[in-house]
């Protein structure tokens, strides 16, 4: 059985060997080619939660500028010196900012 198997693989890659011609092993492939079409089912999940979690963004409301948790005059010393948190969590863009004036001033960040 292992033989048959093995003649059948054969005739496929050289088809001078099998009983299809060149020209009809094209036709087999074009059409073959022509009745499937990829679906990428991963993609079309990934949008869908995409969309879940995003929601709809036309009914969200744009939100009003706040003030910061960060006050202007604390320094990084400040924030090291204790463990309290911080009554509010500190939005990343604020730290950044935060961070990168602290940077500029010591002459780490250019």
């Amino acid at each position: 059985m292992e033989n048959n198997v093995y003649n059948s693989h054969s005739m496929r890659r050289n088809p001078s060997i099998g009983s299809t011609s060149q020209a009809e092993e094209t036709q087999l492939t074009n059409d073959s080619t022509n009745n499937t079409t990829f679906v990428n089912h991963a993609l079309i999940m990934w949008n869908e939660r995409r969309r879940e979690w995003l929601g709809n963004r036309s009914q969200n409301q744009p939100q009003m500028p706040r003030e910061p948790i960060i006050s202007w005059n604390t320094t990084y010393d400040d924030l090291l010196a204790t463990n309290q948190p911080f009554p509010q969590p500190v939005p990343l863009p604020e730290m950044i900012d935060f961070l990168v004036d602290v940077w500029h001033e010591e002459g780490l960040y250019e």
